[in-house]
């Protein structure tokens, strides 16, 4: 029965990789399901060039490619306009994740994902999909004094966008360890009356400083004492971290609160995709 429970919660995941871990599979279906969503990384410094050979790989493979639009290193609206068009005709793409990215100053005109979705070249592009990024923990970028009011802000405004397009929308979030947390922040919103629905970002399974290492350059919040915790347990410290116990939790929680508005997994593959194709295989 609990192994049902995970199965259908774990239905249609999604993972994410970047153009040089992509490089290392020579093909996606030796991992994962045919029409996988596969978020493409678009980290600052990346050439347009890669994403784009990339983006063509995955669509060529039979899987779904969504490439990450990072407002801050965008430089005008002629530089958007170029990499929609080349994703759309040189691979195909039909979903796009619109954030801010990490860069501390924009490179132009482009500050965050609203101002993506107010040059209403995604609408002109009939993209299938438009995800956006959901911080269970807040974010320390957006709201530097440490409360949700500027994240909240955006959310309602995207929620009310969504109403307008014709593009599925949803939240797709970074990775935390903490269920309750998650569970009061998706309920919250909800109540607020956001009602987009909610990927939930998951670090696949990794050796512990890996995790570390990733938890603190994202920024992940309050539930990093999860693992520095675990970390400090000598019988746990050499073997590799499982999110079965924060998957179980919301798989749970969601077949008793059927209305739960976490729809999906999105995994962060920080210990590589086949270390999260088998854990799933194994759930």
């Amino acid at each position: 029965m609990k192994n049902n429970i995970l199965n259908n919660f774990l239905k249609d995941f999604s993972i994410e990789v970047t153009p040089k871990a992509a490089l290392k599979i020579e093909n996606f279906s030796d991992y994962l399901p045919h029409k996988t969503l596969i978020y493409i990384a678009h980290i600052e410094g990346t050439p347009i060039d890669d994403m784009v050979q990339t983006a063509k790989k995955i669509t060529d493979q039979g899987f779904l490619a969504m490439p990450h639009f990072p407002a801050r290193i965008i430089k005008n609206k002629n530089v958007l306009g170029e990499w929609i068009t080349r994703y759309q005709n040189e691979a195909g793409v039909e979903n796009a994740l619109l954030i801010a990215g990490g860069s501390n100053k924009p490179y132009g005109e482009y500050d965050s994902s609203i101002n993506l979705i107010e040059s209403e070249l995604f609408d002109r592009a009939n993209f299938k999909r438009l995800h956006i990024a959901g911080h269970p923990e807040g974010s320390k970028d957006i709201d530097p004094d440490g409360s949700s009011k500027n994240v909240d802000e955006a959310l309602s405004w995207k929620n009310q966008f969504s109403n307008r397009t014709d593009a599925s929308m949803a939240i797709t979030t970074q990775f935390c360890f903490d269920s309750s947390s998650v569970i009061d922040w998706a309920n919250s919103i909800k109540s607020s009356g956001i009602d987009l629905p909610i990927h939930i970002g998951i670090a696949g399974p990794a050796k512990l400083q890996t995790l570390l290492r990733y938890s603190i350059e994202c920024g992940v919040g309050a539930s990093i004492g999860i693992i520095q915790k675990r970390a400090k347990d000598l019988t746990k410290l050499l073997l590799p971290y499982k999110p079965t116990e924060i998957i179980k939790d919301l798989a749970e929680y969601k077949l008793n609160n059927p209305e739960f508005n976490i729809e999906k997994v999105h995994f962060f593959p920080l210990g590589g995709v086949k270390m999260v194709s088998d854990f799933v295989k194994e759930a």
